[in-house]
């Protein structure tokens, strides 16, 4: 899977939180002052010619939708965080995260309990 700009992450957000959307309905999702239409057209064609989007007509319009599932690209992203700088160890970057975001140990607790709870599914 290929990886995606700043830019092209921003509207992947948009359209995995809306669904589908026309790109005026994207632009209207971003905070003042909102990116142009033209930017927002052409992130959106390039994202589809990276097969992450795709689209159908509606009138004479086209409404857009993600094909690649918001948890598959987190996943893909976190494991080339992970192998890239943390010498494919899970367990040495969340020590990273935990020593450099001031973890407390009742939220450590809490992470556990999620993980658990997800494991038993």
């Amino acid at each position: 899977m290929k990886q995606l700009t700043k830019a092209e992450e921003d509207i992947m957000q948009v359209l995995w939180d809306l669904k589908e959307a026309k790109v005026a309905a994207i632009i209207e999702e971003f905070p003042e002052p909102r990116p142009a239409y033209n930017t927002v057209s052409t992130i959106v064609r390039i994202l589809e010619d990276k097969g992450f989007v795709d689209y159908r007509k509606e009138g004479r319009g086209h409404i857009y939708f993600p094909l690649v599932a918001k948890t598959d690209y987190s996943s893909q992203s976190l494991t080339k965080i992970m192998d890239g700088y943390f010498q494919g160890s899970f367990k040495s970057m969340v020590s990273f995260f935990v020593k450099n975001n001031d973890v407390s140990i009742s939220e450590m607790e809490e992470i556990m309990k999620e993980i658990n709870k997800d494991t038993q599914r």
